[in-house]
């Protein structure tokens, strides 16, 4: 026997030609990210742009300050002192 599904926290379940479906309640957190970023496809495309941006800056910088600590004293940089006079 397969036991009861408690459907009391979506709303009126329905059943279709292919089986049970429910519609759930949407959080108003949810509601609210989707009205702002998902609903026109411009901003979304927006969103994801600006996003990939901040990431390869992220990126970028992080595996900077890895190579520079990995490389610390034989980088031009750090060395430049000892062949450079100063004027």
């Amino acid at each position: 026997m397969i036991p009861r599904q408690d459907f009391t926290h979506l709303e009126t379940p329905f059943l279709t030609s292919t089986g049970l479906y429910t519609i759930v309640k949407m959080p108003s957190l949810m509601n609210g990210v989707y009205n702002a970023v998902f609903r026109r496809n411009y901003i979304f495309l927006g969103t994801v742009f600006v996003g990939a941006f901040a990431m390869e800056i992220a990126f970028d910088t992080a595996t900077n300050k890895v190579w520079d600590t990995i490389n610390k004293g034989r980088q031009w940089k750090d060395i430049r002192h000892k062949y450079i006079e100063s004027e």
